[in-house]
């Protein structure tokens, strides 16, 4: 065993075993992190407009703080770049996390340096309590590629400004960098097709023990391995072990993940925003990642279906219940307070406190009342798959509503790394699966609303091109699994197969 697998280990058993003392204590946790915000932003300009130095309890600041999406914290946002300190939090921002919104344009989140150390804590934790379930550690003294946007940051003023993954490339331990790949040169790539190439000509012939990256571009820098060297990815590098992701579910991709890589491989499933590291995967036995209690984030939840309402119920962690689709509302210590970030999660335990992400509380198809979520299509789709054997590249489902002499329909856009011998089976399988999981589904179905959904084969490539020609080819850009108008399906249609 080398050094740093003795003192990995070390170090992992007395991080775990903190983790299980907070988690144990979910409700006093949380309210001593609340408090902790409270005093920390009293004497700010919103402090001071939301009177926080009268808030005492929860149902205080639910009566003076309500729930904002980024449009309606932009004013403040806009305060900081020009220049003035203690608007959101104490002092000024250490940097600006630069991120995409669907309404908003391009977001700017407050990163503090009481925020920074949530996102490089958890991420090292979610590691450590892997080696300390398992007792792995050997991957340390191989190489480690995190395949992220590029480290180089622009200026707001005097704020060091960009991509979230870019800006945590400035914090990687000491004792990791001599692990780490790309190189800096490499990793400032912008393009990212040359970028993968690049990484690509460093890392064939490295002992690579850990990859971490969104599933689909992680996919593709495999796919050109391979191409490069006609092997597969354990005899190209027969010590990697561990793969780490997050942004997606890993789930659609593990089939022909496990066809280019050869073997089975360990996975660790992160969940980390802009605005605060929410929660990781902390075990291989159980199922749900461990929600980050400890870490300078205060949650709250409103039931999904109730969002829209006049007047939501705005629970604290004590309040949820398991299998509840919830919107999930953050306060922290870098200044965003009652925030909605938009994505939609289900706890699957109460002790500790695990979840699953949903999906996104605008990404979600209800053109006939189907309120069909992302989770939904995922767990169809994988049904599909377990009857009918097939490998996915990529997937989105849109509604088609306007059609000529037959029924609406959910229009499946499929890019295949290999399909399924029976199409017509997979097809009604995933609908049968759907109609199951979705009870408004199946009445739209069996009411001759709806007919059973359609696939359409897309040539290889073809989400590529597609965010390609968006310009968001590779980072930390995903597509949205399902979409309640036609934008996305549009564009696809010129890259379907001839049916």
């Amino acid at each position: 065993m080398s050094i740093k697998s003795f003192f990995g280990k070390l170090l992992a058993r007395h991080i775990s075993e903190k983790i299980r003392k907070w988690s144990m204590q979910p409700v006093e946790t949380q309210e001593k992190v609340f408090r902790e915000l409270i005093k920390g932003a009293e004497n700010t300009v919103f402090g001071k407009e939301h009177k926080f130095g009268e808030i005492k309890s929860y149902e205080d600041f639910k009566r003076n703080v309500p729930v904002r999406d980024y449009e309606e914290f932009k004013p403040y946002i806009e305060r900081i770049k020009s220049g003035e300190k203690d608007v959101l939090w104490k002092g000024r921002p250490i940097y600006f996390s630069k991120t995409s919104g669907t309404t908003s344009g391009t977001k700017y989140i407050p990163i503090s340096k009481e925020s920074i150390h949530n996102h490089i804590d958890c991420a090292r934790n979610a590691i450590l309590c892997y080696i300390a379930e398992t007792g792995k550690a050997d991957f340390i003294n191989g190489k480690m590629i995190f395949l992220q946007g590029s480290p180089v940051l622009d200026k707001i003023g005097d704020i060091p400004t960009g991509r979230l993954s870019g800006i945590v490339a400035h914090h990687v331990p000491a004792y990791l960098q001599s692990n780490r790949m790309p190189s800096y040169k490499t990793n400032c790539i912008e393009d990212w097709e040359k970028k993968v190439d690049a990484i690509v000509e460093e890392t064939v012939k490295e002992n690579m023990t850990l990859i971490s990256g969104i599933p689909s571009w992680v996919q593709m820098y495999f796919e050109k391995l391979k191409d490069k060297t006609g092997k597969k990815i354990k005899d190209i590098f027969p010590g990697f072990s561990l793969f780490i992701y997050g942004g997606v579910n890993y789930e659609p991709y593990r089939t022909k993940f496990e066809n280019i890589i050869g073997k089975k491989i360990d996975s660790i499933e992160l969940y980390p925003a802009s605005e605060g590291f929410i929660a990781y995967q902390n075990s291989q036995k159980e199922k749900g990642l461990l929600l980050i209690l400890d870490s300078g984030i205060f949650y709250e939840f409103i039931k999904a279906d109730e969002f829209y309402s006049e007047n939501p119920k705005r629970l604290s962690i004590g309040e949820v219940e398991t299998n509840v689709n919830y919107a999930l509302i953050m306060s922290t210590n870098a200044g965003m307070w009652a925030y909605c970030i938009g994505d939609t999660v289900r706890f699957v335990s109460k002790n500790p406190y695990k979840l699953v992400v949903t999906g996104r509380i605008k990404h979600v198809i209800e053109a006939f009342g189907e309120h069909v979520l992302a989770e939904e299509v995922e767990y169809s789709l994988l049904k599909a798959i377990e009857k009918y054997p097939a490998e996915i590249n990529e997937f989105t489902v849109a509604p088609m509503v306007t059609t000529e002499g037959e029924l609406p329909y959910h229009e499946w856009f499929i890019e295949f790394g290999r399909e399924p011998e029976d199409m017509e089976g997979f097809r009604l399988e995933i609908d049968k699966a759907l109609q199951d999981k979705n009870i408004y589904y199946k009445d739209l179905i069996t009411g001759k609303v709806l007919q059973p959904l359609k696939i359409r084969r897309l040539y290889e490539g073809a989400f590529n091109n597609y965010m390609k020609s968006r310009g968001k080819l590779g980072g930390q850009n995903k597509l949205p699994r399902v979409s309640n108008d036609r934008s996305i399906a549009d564009e696809l249609l010129k890259h379907c197969k001839i049916e």
